[in-house]
């Protein structure tokens, strides 16, 4: 806390709310980060933030690991909220930085003073913020350097940094404080002679196993395990170098399958089963189940946070009729700061071997088989047959079911492959008109000749080849349902002038007809190209767009929403191993590879993939090398098959003509595939100057 003098009403930042008004800085959606200091308040310059790992994580898998990325959707969050609050997993951060002013309030002044070097140790979710600029990414922490400010209160808690630890890891463990010291309490209260920590990385596992330690002496017994597809950058022998001795046994298994890695534990430690107290510090499911079965009856069972499955936990322990004490220590305590200096001193030399461990590590995809797991059972959706796991899908399902509701005209944009026709399916089966047909028309496939009795109908004899019984029209089959229309902008001038003339009058005549035909039909409409776009150009009439543009879906491309690529691509999996009657499953390593892929051509190239790659792989898992060779064999095939064009028995093969040419072929690929000149340097080796050079040269 920021101490002082004691007030009745201490500033905890409501002024700072601007939405909802009346909520807390912690629980609003919006909160002032302006610069100016107001009574009761002081600012700090922001030198490194520690970001919840929850909330890290889904941006960087959000991003594709990609740097620009990453910094673009933690500024976009701030700007939005005026603070670091992670709207899809509800998680913040904490900061370490140097007190810039003070603005004492009514006679209360606090003791820290500008110059101070500072953990800021309350939630961010709740802290006014501003960063002017991210310099560096540390993925195996999960922290941001970065300048800028943020603007704290009274009952902010802050504390003055030691200067003798360095300041990556001190953050990381004062991000777990509060949990250390009640795993300690639990150990030490209840005389715990063996644990187990389910750890989520090496220096947590580390500041636990510390903690433990501390509270049992040299007696303990500690357990480490971690999920085999999550350990970071480090290798398993690394780990377990590091951990030992405050470990004496660490195990790395696919927390996945509690029950297999159960049994797997139960032959190597008999003690297994029996353990005083688990404490539960990765956030993957199978954990906490795991976590029941391995703690003794009557044991302790120790969740760092509540989202850890808490709940889940409970469930299992209580289909076992085992019972335990369960605790999830994530609430404020006043001493705690102090206890994890004392256990990062202790541990000093093991904090830094991990530290170089990591430096010159390269930064890894983390979508790993266990978090992709995790992540579908936590957040997948599935909205008639429309499945989803990323926010970005989730928004635009949200704003689709409130659509569907009012009976209204719809575009529908997005490039082609992005999944249209299911946004359309979607509005269907959630709209009124659900009972009624929904009849699907693509107009690029209609003949000019023929759109105006293919969309009204037409009476019989009206033309030459017309049938003797005359024929009903799209409208008409539509009649009470929803008339989709597909590629709108492919239609004539001509033809728009007809059809804006039904969507205004709700009637018709059919082509030879004199009987006025009324119907009642939504129309939807769909295109590639922004239909704005075309009626700037002068090709789409403006008066047809605003009739239709009573609402406009976006449906973003996939690479913009990389989180589904997981949850697709194991449904098509399923889809096409049952229609084939195979067993088929995707790799970690394939999983990452498809995650990373720019997928121009959408969803509709991603399930083309899966099903060669059901088909083509030879067993049951499918790797990430079968996956890179068929995404890249395309521009591979491309450029051998231009090869062969230009070679025959009797021509003279012009080496350096050739050269220039799969040269080109090679840039261009590289730029499709990876969309910007700095990406695309980096995927052939080639420093940026020099790619742009030959990307100016071949004219790309």
């Amino acid at each position: 806390m920021i101490k002082g003098e004691k007030k009745m009403e201490h500033n905890y930042g409501y002024r700072r709310v601007l939405e909802p008004k009346g909520a807390v800085p912690v629980t609003a959606w919006k909160v002032d980060n302006d610069r100016q200091l107001r009574p009761g308040e002081a600012r700090i310059n922001l030198e490194l933030i520690h970001i919840e790992w929850d909330g890290f994580q889904q941006i960087c898998t959000s991003c594709g690991y990609d740097d620009e990325k990453v910094k673009a959707k933690i500024l976009y969050i701030i700007e939005k909220r005026g603070k670091l609050h992670n709207p899809f997993t509800g998680t913040g951060g904490i900061v370490l930085g140097t007190i810039d002013e003070v603005m004492p309030d009514n006679g209360y002044v606090p003791k820290t003073k500008p110059g101070d070097r500072v953990y800021c140790l309350s939630s961010l979710a709740g802290v006014p913020l501003f960063i002017e600029n991210i310099t560096g990414i540390d993925y195996n922490y999960g922290q941001i350097s970065c300048t800028g400010y943020a603007i704290i209160f009274e009952t902010v808690e802050i504390y003055k940094l030691d200067r003798g630890l360095p300041a990556n890891y001190t953050l990381a463990a004062m991000d777990e404080a509060a949990t250390l010291l009640g795993a300690y309490n639990i150990a030490l209260n209840h005389e715990c002679k063996n644990v187990c920590i389910i750890g989520r990385n090496a220096y947590t596992t580390l500041m636990y196993a510390a903690a433990v330690r501390e509270a049992i002496g040299p007696t303990y017994r500690v357990i480490a395990v971690m999920d085999k597809y999550v350990r970071g950058s480090l290798s398993q022998d690394e780990i377990e170098k590091v951990l030992y001795p405050l470990a004496k046994e660490y195990y790395s298994l696919d927390l996945t399958n509690p029950v297999e890695a159960f049994d797997y534990l139960k032959k190597k430690e008999p003690i297994i089963g029996e353990l005083d107290e688990v404490i539960v510090a990765e956030d993957i499911y199978g954990a906490e189940t795991l976590a029941v079965m391995m703690v003794k009856s009557t044991g302790d069972l120790y969740f760092t946070a509540v989202e850890n499955h808490y709940g889940t936990a409970q469930l299992v322990a209580e289909s076992m009729a085992k019972p335990i004490t369960m605790y999830a220590f994530d609430q404020y305590s006043t001493d705690y700061p102090d206890f994890t200096l004392q256990i990062i001193r202790n541990i000093q030399p093991k904090l830094d071997e991990v530290n170089k461990l990591y430096e010159g590590k390269k930064k890894i995809s983390r979508v790993t088989k266990s978090r992709r797991k995790t992540v579908q059972l936590k957040k997948a959706g599935k909205e008639d047959d429309f499945i989803y796991q990323s926010e970005v899908t989730r928004n635009m399902v949200e704003e689709v079911l409130n659509v569907a509701k009012y009976d209204c005209n719809v575009i529908i944009q997005g490039e082609t492959g992005v999944g249209k026709e299911k946004v359309l399916s979607l509005i269907h089966q959630n709209s009124d008109r659900r009972s009624y047909p929904c009849i699907k028309i693509n107009c690029a496939t209609i003949q000019e000749s023929l759109a105006e009795s293919e969309f009204f109908g037409y009476e019989a004899g009206a033309f030459t080849g017309a049938q003797s019984q005359g024929k009903p029209g799209y409208f008409e089959l539509a009649n009470n349902g929803i008339l989709f229309l597909d590629e709108i902008g492919t239609l004539s001038m001509n033809m728009q002038s007809k059809l804006l003339r039904v969507l205004q009058e709700s009637q018709f005549y059919r082509v030879g007809g004199t009987r006025q035909i009324n119907v009642n039909v939504r129309v939807i409409v769909a295109n590639n190209v922004p239909l704005k776009q075309l009626v700037d150009e002068g090709s789409f009439r403006e008066d047809l767009y605003y009739r239709l543009n009573i609402c406009t879906i976006e449906v973003p491309p996939l690479r913009d929403r990389r989180d589904d690529v997981i949850c697709l691509a194991e449904s098509f999996v399923a889809g096409w191993a049952k229609k084939y009657k195979v067993d088929k499953e995707l790799s970690p390593g394939a999983l990452s590879a498809l995650h990373d892929y720019y997928w121009p051509g959408n969803v509709r190239e991603l399930e083309n993939v899966i099903h060669r790659l059901v088909i083509s792989s030879s067993g049951v898992v499918i790797t990430g090398e079968e996956v890179e060779e068929l995404l890249n064999e395309n521009a591979y095939g491309d450029m051998m098959l231009s090869v062969k064009k230009r070679f025959s028995g009797s021509d003279q093969m012009d080496f350096h003509q050739l050269m220039e040419q799969q040269e080109k072929q090679i840039i261009e690929y590289a730029l499709k595939k990876e969309g910007t000149t700095r990406k695309a340097a980096d995927l052939l080796g080639l420093p940026q100057t020099t790619f742009a050079r030959k990307k100016i040269k071949h004219g790309l």
